[in-house]
Protein backbone atom coordinates (compact mmCIF):
# COMPACT_ATOMS: atom_id res chain seq x y z
CA UNK A 1 0.00 0.00 0.00
CA UNK A 2 1.15 3.18 -1.29
CA UNK A 3 1.03 5.39 2.27
CA UNK A 4 1.01 2.36 4.36
CA UNK A 5 3.58 3.85 6.83
CA UNK A 6 1.81 6.88 7.26
CA UNK A 7 -0.37 5.48 10.21
CA UNK A 8 -0.20 6.43 13.73
CA UNK A 9 2.63 4.27 15.18
CA UNK A 10 3.94 3.27 11.32
CA UNK A 11 7.79 3.80 12.27
CA UNK A 12 9.99 6.64 11.80
CA UNK A 13 13.46 4.75 10.69
CA UNK A 14 14.45 4.66 14.32
CA UNK A 15 17.69 2.99 14.15
CA UNK A 16 17.16 0.82 17.61
CA UNK A 17 20.90 0.02 18.61
CA UNK A 18 20.08 -3.72 18.73
CA UNK A 19 23.53 -4.34 18.78
CA UNK A 20 24.67 -2.79 21.77
CA UNK A 21 21.50 -4.84 23.95
CA UNK A 22 23.43 -8.00 24.69
CA UNK A 23 27.02 -6.49 25.27
CA UNK A 24 26.77 -4.83 29.22
CA UNK A 25 30.39 -2.60 28.38
CA UNK A 26 28.12 -1.18 25.60
CA UNK A 27 24.98 -0.47 27.69
CA UNK A 28 27.03 1.05 30.47
CA UNK A 29 28.70 3.58 27.47
CA UNK A 30 25.44 4.10 26.11
CA UNK A 31 24.32 5.15 29.72
CA UNK A 32 27.28 6.85 30.74
CA UNK A 33 26.64 9.40 27.28
CA UNK A 34 26.46 12.67 28.01
CA UNK A 35 23.86 13.18 24.96
CA UNK A 36 21.88 10.39 26.08
CA UNK A 37 18.30 10.91 26.63
CA UNK A 38 14.90 9.71 28.47
CA UNK A 39 11.84 9.44 27.40
CA UNK A 40 9.56 9.14 30.98
CA UNK A 41 6.76 6.89 31.29
CA UNK A 42 3.91 6.86 34.36
CA UNK A 43 1.77 4.11 34.15
CA UNK A 44 1.90 3.95 30.52
CA UNK A 45 1.24 7.51 30.04
CA UNK A 46 4.42 9.28 28.42
CA UNK A 47 5.85 12.67 29.48
CA UNK A 48 5.25 15.49 26.77
CA UNK A 49 4.40 19.11 26.21
CA UNK A 50 0.85 19.65 25.45
CA UNK A 51 1.45 22.76 23.82
CA UNK A 52 1.51 23.18 20.38
CA UNK A 53 3.37 21.95 18.29
CA UNK A 54 2.73 19.00 20.90
CA UNK A 55 5.59 16.34 21.14
CA UNK A 56 7.84 13.92 23.81
CA UNK A 57 10.03 15.68 26.14
CA UNK A 58 13.61 13.72 26.44
CA UNK A 59 15.20 14.16 29.87
CA UNK A 60 18.70 13.99 30.50
CA UNK A 61 19.44 10.83 32.35
CA UNK A 62 21.03 12.59 35.02
CA UNK A 63 17.77 15.06 35.74
CA UNK A 64 16.36 15.18 39.09
CA UNK A 65 12.89 14.19 38.62
CA UNK A 66 14.45 10.46 37.41
CA UNK A 67 15.15 9.72 40.96
CA UNK A 68 11.42 8.59 41.22
CA UNK A 69 12.62 5.55 38.48
CA UNK A 70 11.19 2.41 39.65
CA UNK A 71 13.01 0.18 36.98
CA UNK A 72 15.92 -0.99 35.12
CA UNK A 73 15.37 1.48 31.52
CA UNK A 74 14.79 0.47 28.18
CA UNK A 75 16.90 1.14 25.27
CA UNK A 76 14.85 2.38 22.79
CA UNK A 77 17.81 3.33 20.19
CA UNK A 78 19.77 6.10 18.59
CA UNK A 79 18.62 9.55 17.41
CA UNK A 80 21.15 11.59 15.73
CA UNK A 81 23.84 9.50 17.01
CA UNK A 82 22.64 9.46 21.20
CA UNK A 83 21.25 6.56 23.01
CA UNK A 84 17.60 6.98 23.91
CA UNK A 85 15.88 5.36 26.78
CA UNK A 86 12.66 4.80 28.08
CA UNK A 87 12.23 5.51 32.07
CA UNK A 88 9.32 4.55 34.19
CA UNK A 89 8.18 6.42 37.27
CA UNK A 90 4.98 4.56 38.23
CA UNK A 91 6.77 4.57 41.55
CA UNK A 92 6.22 8.54 41.81
CA UNK A 93 2.71 9.24 43.28
CA UNK A 94 1.19 12.71 42.33
CA UNK A 95 -0.58 14.64 45.17
CA UNK A 96 -4.33 14.08 45.55
CA UNK A 97 -4.49 11.80 42.81
CA UNK A 98 -7.64 10.83 42.06
CA UNK A 99 -7.54 6.77 40.69
CA UNK A 100 -10.95 7.14 39.34
CA UNK A 101 -10.26 9.61 36.60
CA UNK A 102 -7.89 7.22 35.53
CA UNK A 103 -8.00 4.63 33.00
CA UNK A 104 -10.96 5.38 30.85
CA UNK A 105 -11.97 5.28 27.40
CA UNK A 106 -9.90 8.51 26.61
CA UNK A 107 -8.29 9.11 30.18
CA UNK A 108 -8.47 13.13 29.88
CA UNK A 109 -6.44 13.44 33.49
CA UNK A 110 -3.13 15.19 33.28
CA UNK A 111 -0.30 14.35 35.88
CA UNK A 112 2.57 16.92 36.58
CA UNK A 113 5.94 16.01 38.19
CA UNK A 114 7.08 18.88 41.06
CA UNK A 115 10.40 18.88 39.66
CA UNK A 116 9.31 19.41 36.25
CA UNK A 117 7.35 22.69 34.22
CA UNK A 118 4.09 22.56 34.07
CA UNK A 119 3.88 22.42 30.82
CA UNK A 120 5.39 19.20 30.67
CA UNK A 121 2.43 16.69 31.50
CA UNK A 122 2.11 12.96 31.80
CA UNK A 123 -1.23 12.18 28.88
CA UNK A 124 -2.99 9.40 27.73
CA UNK A 125 -1.26 8.19 24.80
CA UNK A 126 -4.78 7.49 22.58
CA UNK A 127 -5.35 10.93 23.56
CA UNK A 128 -2.43 12.59 22.50
CA UNK A 129 -1.43 10.04 19.21
CA UNK A 130 -2.30 12.22 16.47
CA UNK A 131 -0.24 15.26 17.76
CA UNK A 132 2.95 13.18 17.97
CA UNK A 133 5.89 13.00 14.99
CA UNK A 134 5.72 9.74 13.34
CA UNK A 135 10.00 9.36 15.51
CA UNK A 136 7.34 10.52 18.98
CA UNK A 137 5.08 8.39 18.15
CA UNK A 138 7.17 5.62 17.03
CA UNK A 139 9.24 5.91 20.74
CA UNK A 140 5.73 6.07 22.51
CA UNK A 141 4.32 3.25 21.59
CA UNK A 142 7.75 1.31 21.62
CA UNK A 143 8.16 2.15 25.09
CA UNK A 144 4.62 1.72 26.49
CA UNK A 145 4.34 -1.40 25.08
CA UNK A 146 7.23 -2.91 26.67
CA UNK A 147 7.02 -1.57 30.21
CA UNK A 148 3.31 -3.36 30.09
CA UNK A 149 4.88 -6.29 28.75
CA UNK A 150 7.36 -6.09 31.89
CA UNK A 151 4.20 -5.06 34.32
CA UNK A 152 2.86 -8.62 33.71
CA UNK A 153 5.58 -10.97 33.05
CA UNK A 154 7.84 -10.78 36.14
CA UNK A 155 8.13 -14.43 36.64
CA UNK A 156 9.91 -17.27 34.48
CA UNK A 157 6.56 -18.98 32.78
CA UNK A 158 9.32 -22.30 32.66
CA UNK A 159 9.52 -22.54 36.23
CA UNK A 160 8.01 -19.64 38.17
CA UNK A 161 10.67 -17.86 39.92
CA UNK A 162 11.05 -14.08 39.68
CA UNK A 163 13.08 -13.25 36.36
CA UNK A 164 15.13 -10.16 35.38
CA UNK A 165 15.55 -7.53 32.73
CA UNK A 166 18.13 -7.94 30.50
CA UNK A 167 19.34 -6.77 27.20
CA UNK A 168 19.00 -3.18 27.41
CA UNK A 169 15.07 -3.97 28.60
CA UNK A 170 14.22 -6.64 25.95
CA UNK A 171 14.30 -9.64 27.70
CA UNK A 172 13.58 -11.21 30.80
CA UNK A 173 15.89 -13.52 32.16
CA UNK A 174 15.34 -15.96 34.98
CA UNK A 175 17.89 -16.67 37.35
CA UNK A 176 17.01 -20.25 38.07
CA UNK A 177 16.16 -22.26 35.14
CA UNK A 178 17.99 -19.80 32.44
CA UNK A 179 15.10 -19.54 30.24
CA UNK A 180 14.62 -16.49 28.13
CA UNK A 181 11.48 -14.30 27.77
CA UNK A 182 10.91 -12.05 24.95
CA UNK A 183 8.72 -9.01 24.10
CA UNK A 184 4.95 -10.53 22.69
CA UNK A 185 3.65 -9.00 20.14
CA UNK A 186 -0.13 -10.07 19.40
CA UNK A 187 -1.02 -10.15 15.82
CA UNK A 188 -4.56 -8.83 15.20
CA UNK A 189 -6.39 -8.61 11.86
CA UNK A 190 -8.77 -5.49 11.42
CA UNK A 191 -10.83 -5.93 8.41
CA UNK A 192 -12.55 -3.46 5.87
CA UNK A 193 -14.93 -5.56 4.56
CA UNK A 194 -17.29 -4.22 1.85
CA UNK A 195 -20.61 -5.86 -0.17
CA UNK A 196 -21.20 -3.69 -3.07
CA UNK A 197 -20.97 -0.29 -2.48
CA UNK A 198 -21.25 -0.26 1.59
CA UNK A 199 -19.10 -1.72 4.40
CA UNK A 200 -19.50 -3.33 7.28
CA UNK A 201 -18.88 -1.71 10.73
CA UNK A 202 -19.72 -2.85 14.33
CA UNK A 203 -19.61 -1.78 18.24
CA UNK A 204 -18.51 -3.68 21.00
CA UNK A 205 -19.93 -3.08 24.28
CA UNK A 206 -19.36 -0.33 26.60
CA UNK A 207 -17.92 1.74 23.62
CA UNK A 208 -19.04 5.21 24.00
CA UNK A 209 -22.35 6.32 22.17
CA UNK A 210 -22.37 6.29 18.53
CA UNK A 211 -18.42 4.79 18.44
CA UNK A 212 -18.27 2.13 15.44
CA UNK A 213 -15.61 0.73 13.97
CA UNK A 214 -14.11 -1.51 11.69
CA UNK A 215 -14.66 -5.16 12.98
CA UNK A 216 -11.54 -6.98 14.37
CA UNK A 217 -10.12 -10.04 16.16
CA UNK A 218 -7.09 -11.99 17.54
CA UNK A 219 -5.11 -14.40 14.99
CA UNK A 220 -5.65 -17.76 16.53
CA UNK A 221 -2.07 -20.19 16.49
CA UNK A 222 -1.79 -21.92 12.93
CA UNK A 223 -4.25 -19.32 11.24
CA UNK A 224 -2.93 -17.13 8.28
CA UNK A 225 -4.25 -13.65 8.24
CA UNK A 226 -6.76 -14.72 5.56
CA UNK A 227 -8.63 -17.37 7.39
CA UNK A 228 -8.68 -15.36 10.62
CA UNK A 229 -10.54 -12.75 8.40
CA UNK A 230 -13.13 -14.66 7.80
CA UNK A 231 -13.38 -16.56 10.71
CA UNK A 232 -13.54 -13.38 12.53
CA UNK A 233 -16.03 -11.63 10.66
CA UNK A 234 -18.42 -14.99 10.57
CA UNK A 235 -17.96 -15.10 14.18
CA UNK A 236 -19.16 -11.65 14.88
CA UNK A 237 -21.58 -10.83 12.52
CA UNK A 238 -22.76 -14.23 10.36
CA UNK A 239 -20.91 -12.75 7.38
CA UNK A 240 -19.34 -14.70 4.64
CA UNK A 241 -16.32 -13.47 3.40
CA UNK A 242 -14.40 -14.77 -0.25
CA UNK A 243 -11.37 -12.68 -1.61
CA UNK A 244 -9.18 -11.27 1.05
CA UNK A 245 -6.22 -9.10 0.80
CA UNK A 246 -3.35 -6.98 3.04
CA UNK A 247 -3.35 -3.48 3.27
CA UNK A 248 -1.22 -2.02 6.19
CA UNK A 249 -0.09 -2.50 9.57
CA UNK A 250 -0.08 -0.85 12.94
CA UNK A 251 1.23 -1.09 16.14
CA UNK A 252 -1.00 -0.74 18.63
CA UNK A 253 0.69 -0.53 22.19
CA UNK A 254 -2.70 -1.04 23.91
CA UNK A 255 -1.02 -2.83 25.31
CA UNK A 256 0.95 -5.46 22.54
CA UNK A 257 -0.92 -5.78 19.61
CA UNK A 258 0.55 -5.81 16.32
CA UNK A 259 -2.91 -5.11 13.75
CA UNK A 260 -2.53 -6.21 10.16
CA UNK A 261 -4.98 -4.23 8.39
CA UNK A 262 -7.09 -6.58 5.64
CA UNK A 263 -9.78 -5.78 2.94
CA UNK A 264 -12.29 -8.56 2.04
CA UNK A 265 -15.48 -8.87 -0.30
CA UNK A 266 -18.42 -10.19 1.79
CA UNK A 267 -20.34 -13.14 -0.61
CA UNK A 268 -23.24 -12.42 2.26
CA UNK A 269 -24.90 -9.95 3.43
CA UNK A 270 -27.29 -10.85 6.02
CA UNK A 271 -26.18 -9.76 9.74
CA UNK A 272 -26.38 -12.09 12.61
CA UNK A 273 -24.68 -10.58 15.75
CA UNK A 274 -22.80 -12.74 18.27
CA UNK A 275 -23.95 -10.27 21.29
CA UNK A 276 -20.82 -11.66 23.46
CA UNK A 277 -18.55 -10.24 20.70
CA UNK A 278 -20.31 -7.53 19.79
CA UNK A 279 -23.10 -5.08 20.42
CA UNK A 280 -24.34 -4.17 16.80
CA UNK A 281 -23.60 -4.20 13.00
CA UNK A 282 -24.63 -2.71 9.63
CA UNK A 283 -23.84 -2.03 6.23
CA UNK A 284 -22.78 1.55 5.80
CA UNK A 285 -22.86 2.84 2.32
CA UNK A 286 -20.20 4.80 1.01
CA UNK A 287 -22.23 8.00 0.86
CA UNK A 288 -23.76 7.19 4.15
CA UNK A 289 -20.00 7.02 5.39
CA UNK A 290 -18.65 10.37 3.82
CA UNK A 291 -21.86 12.00 5.82
CA UNK A 292 -20.69 10.06 9.05
CA UNK A 293 -16.48 11.23 8.52
CA UNK A 294 -17.74 14.61 8.22
CA UNK A 295 -19.24 14.11 11.75
CA UNK A 296 -23.11 14.92 10.80
CA UNK A 297 -24.15 11.64 11.20
CA UNK A 298 -27.11 11.30 13.69
CA UNK A 299 -26.26 7.72 14.93
CA UNK A 300 -22.44 6.95 14.22
CA UNK A 301 -19.22 8.84 15.12
CA UNK A 302 -16.22 9.30 13.02
CA UNK A 303 -13.89 6.41 13.39
CA UNK A 304 -10.84 7.80 15.96
CA UNK A 305 -8.37 9.43 14.01
CA UNK A 306 -4.83 7.93 14.78
CA UNK A 307 -5.96 4.16 14.47
CA UNK A 308 -6.17 2.67 11.74
CA UNK A 309 -9.61 2.10 11.10
CA UNK A 310 -9.80 5.52 10.21
CA UNK A 311 -6.97 5.41 8.13
CA UNK A 312 -8.78 2.53 6.32
CA UNK A 313 -12.02 3.95 6.06
CA UNK A 314 -10.62 7.46 4.48
CA UNK A 315 -8.75 5.77 1.87
CA UNK A 316 -11.52 3.28 1.06
CA UNK A 317 -13.70 6.67 0.37
CA UNK A 318 -11.30 8.35 -1.78
CA UNK A 319 -10.52 5.44 -3.69
CA UNK A 320 -6.54 5.35 -2.56
CA UNK A 321 -6.48 1.66 -0.83
CA UNK A 322 -3.88 0.74 -3.95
Amino acid sequence: MKNAEHVTFGGSGLDRAGELRGNPQAMADAAADPTARAIVFWRGKPLMSVERPAGLIRLPLDHVALKDASRVPILLGREEGGPTFAIDLSAWEPEGLDEGSLGGFLDPSEQRHPALPDWMVFAELRRVMTWLNPRDAELAAAGRAVFCWHDIHRFCAKCGSESEITHGGWQRTCGSCGASHFPRTDPVVIMLITHGNSVLVGRSPGWPQGMYSLLAGFVEPGETLEAAVRREVFEEAGVRVGEVGYLASQPWPFPASLMFGCWGNATSSEINIDPVEIEDARWVTREEMMTVSQGHHPEIMPARKGAIAHFLIERWLSDTLD
